[in-house]
């Protein structure tokens, strides 16, 4: 759906230069949130287990993200109020959205969509309470008089809400050729934390988005540093790399940050915020700018980062991270 603010990037030919990016980003740790929290959500899920929405399904999730495009194709303004949860965290044309700010974009009311379809489809669980469906998406259409990329890579976020689940978060970014001559970093690097998440459902305080982004900058050390066993010490079994080149499995994503040869490697990060959604998943968004060389490449100077973090055991760690070119 930043195809429905119409989120024109400019940059898809650095981002095709891009080289070895680092996925940071792990554990939401934040030491006040005690295991209170979780629970009072489990005492509520038991009471409510009547009322609990289905577990999710490829399918289904695509159903619904269907419903949002459609939404957005014939500018039916009233669809989103009952399908963004309160909570909800995108990225568009004015960069970084709240649900407020999405609904206004998502209307589509400068928008001209001829047609739009969806392949190569995954569903990433991220604990009970939520997961991701990504894919590639053709669009043939304009908003405010320019062009739509007529082929992005997408995500969405859904978190069970009741007997619904509800759209947490989206995001789009051009394709790009994954056979171009760079590289891509893939994965966060830190120790895992085992601090208890904050309150479900909740928007981070500044403690939690200091201890998520000091775990990411961590990440970005191990990057620099080329330190490829922290890399894979935080991935999550099901770990997913996504970025205008697509989707890496966790096997893939190590190799491709792992392979290549970088110089001069420097990162600068900001504008972070966090965010739980349920008692085992987490959000950090941030900016970053970057510097150097991998492969005799450029990295892609500036991205935006949406890192999903989930719980393994007693250990946080990222279960999919997602970058594009700003």
């Amino acid at each position: 759906m930043n195809t429905m603010k119409c989120f024109i990037l400019t940059v898809v030919a650095a981002f095709a230069l891009t080289a070895c990016m680092a996925p940071a980003g792990n554990a939401p740790a934040n030491s006040n949130a005690n295991a209170s929290n979780a629970n009072a959500r489990a005492n509520t899920n038991s009471n409510s287990a009547a009322t609990t929405a289905a577990a999710p399904t490829k399918d289904a999730l695509l159903t619904m993200d269907k419903s949002a495009y459609e939404a957005w194709k014939t500018k039916n303004t009233g669809f989103w109020d009952g399908f963004l949860a309160t909570n909800f965290v995108g990225f568009g044309q004015v960069g970084r959205m709240d649900r407020s700010e999405a609904m206004k974009q998502y209307a589509g009311t400068d928008c001209d969509v001829k047609s739009y379809s969806m392949s190569d489809e995954q569903m990433t669980p991220l604990g009970n309470d939520a997961a991701i469906i990504s894919y590639k998406l053709a669009v043939d259409g304009t908003c405010g008089g320019q062009k739509i990329p007529a082929e992005q890579w997408a995500a969405s976020m859904y978190v069970r809400d009741g007997d619904k689940w509800k759209g947490a978060f989206h995001a789009e970014t051009p394709a790009v050729d994954p056979n171009a001559p760079a590289s891509k970093a893939a994965a966060p690097a830190a120790k895992p934390a085992t601090a208890a998440s904050p309150a479900a459902g909740t928007t981070s305080d500044a403690g939690m988005t200091d201890s998520m982004m000091a775990i990411e900058k961590q990440g970005w050390e191990a990057w620099k540093n080329r330190d490829v066993n922290a890399v894979q010490s935080v991935m999550a079994n099901n770990f997913v790399y996504f970025s205008g080149g697509g989707r890496k499995e966790k096997a893939d994503a190590i190799k491709g940050w792992s392979e290549p040869k970088c110089e001069g490697l420097a990162y600068t990060l900001s504008d972070p915020k966090s965010v739980s959604f349920t008692k085992d998943a987490a959000l950090i968004t941030y900016n970053a700018e970057v510097k150097g060389t991998c492969d005799g490449k450029p990295v892609a100077p500036h991205l935006w980062v949406a890192s999903f973090d989930v719980k393994e055991g007693d250990a946080w760690k990222n279960a999919f991270y997602m970058d594009s070119p700003r």
